[in-house]
């Protein structure tokens, strides 16, 4: 079975970098899954809820565009054009830094901040980005 990102890639299109969302970022629901399971098997939820997200989280950047994409029965996606993409701000709390985990706010010409919660590395997903976009761009706006 094909990945989300993998099934809507357009001709000539490749995937250069992909993230994964941090199981640090998760922790509080796996924590409260672990101390609940004794009772009566409710952590299992909590268990299940971040095994969920986990896998259904999908994030990459091609040389096209930077893909995120959310869910597993409700879907939601980001998908941005490089061309279109005005900065990638990184944004980390104390245990963000610590753990190494965090948000990215993609902000583009004529779109909406989108953040991207909870991705493993986010500067290096950053910084696969810049590459990415100086290696592409001038293909993209020729």
């Amino acid at each position: 079975m094909a990945s989300y990102v993998e099934s809507i890639l357009s001709k000539n299109e490749k995937i250069t970098y992909e993230g994964r969302i941090s199981l640090w970022s998760l922790a509080p629901n796996i924590i409260l899954g672990v101390l609940l399971l004794p009772a009566m098997g409710a952590g299992l939820i909590f268990l299940v809820l971040a095994w969920l997200k986990y896998i259904s989280t999908e994030l990459a950047i091609t040389n096209k565009r930077v893909v995120a994409k959310f869910g597993f029965i409700r879907r939601r996606t980001v998908e941005i054009n490089l061309a279109k993409i005005e900065s990638i701000q990184v944004d980390q709390g104390i245990l963000g830094r610590v753990f190494g985990y965090g948000s990215l706010i993609v902000a583009g010409a004529g779109t909406p901040q989108a953040p991207i919660p909870g991705i493993s590395d986010p500067i290096a997903f950053r910084k696969a980005f810049m590459a990415t976009q100086e290696e592409h761009l001038p293909a993209l706006t020729a």
